[in-house]
């Protein structure tokens, strides 16, 4: 193949992302917009957890989480983060670093507005990531919360937004005898161009 045509083509990765998804949203049975999350804490040893890509805007990846959570407290700490898409059915993805910023204005609130009324109320009745002694226990937080906040609760001031705005993004697509295909967007900020090599399998 001729250098970055077909599926890698273009001259914005933002774009391109988007494409990619678009086309995953098309084939895949669950969750297209599914990623693996990935952190460090306060030693520096890593985390990783799936959560759900909400939007790819211009300039930036955006997913929504509980702040005093696991992911909420060392993306607050390092202010950075990795994400991964796989496709398995386009045997395809997508790899992103950046620094990350937290988006709890406008946007958070129309995000959690737009979410079921159960997951409303289950954000504001989850303390993420803390011990929790049954499931019993938390459904009786949601019923409590249930009769508290009624049938248009507010978002929670601990639940939000979060944006990775990537130094790097990286395509990657399956190739015969593992001879994949990998080209790697990087730019030193967000102010600066970007600067796209071909990576070798």
């Amino acid at each position: 193949m001729s250098e970055r045509d077909g599926k890698f083509a273009g001259d914005d990765p933002f774009a391109i992302a988007r494409a990619w998804l678009s086309e995953a949203e098309a084939s895949e049975v669950n969750d297209p917009n599914a990623m693996a999350l990935a952190t460090v804490n306060e030693t520096g040893l890593p985390n990783v957890r799936m959560v759900l890509l909400k939007d790819i805007t211009d300039d930036a990846f955006w997913f929504y989480t509980n702040y005093g959570s696991a992911k909420g407290r060392e993306i607050e700490a390092s202010g950075k983060a990795a994400v991964v898409l796989h496709w398995k059915s386009l045997r395809r993805q997508i790899r992103v670093r950046g620094a990350v910023t937290r988006e709890d204005g406008p946007e958070a609130d129309e995000y959690y507005a737009s979410r079921s009324l159960k997951s409303r109320l289950g954000a504001w009745a989850s303390r993420q990531s803390e011990p929790l002694s049954s499931r019993a226990h938390l459904m009786a937080e949601v019923a409590k919360v249930t009769a508290a906040k009624g049938p248009n609760p507010d978002r929670p001031p601990f639940w939000g937004g979060f944006k990775i705005a990537p130094v790097e993004i990286e395509f990657w697509a399956d190739g015969a005898f593992r001879l994949h295909d990998r080209f790697v967007w990087r730019r030193e900020s967000d102010a600066d161009s970007w600067n796209v090599e071909r990576l070798n399998p």
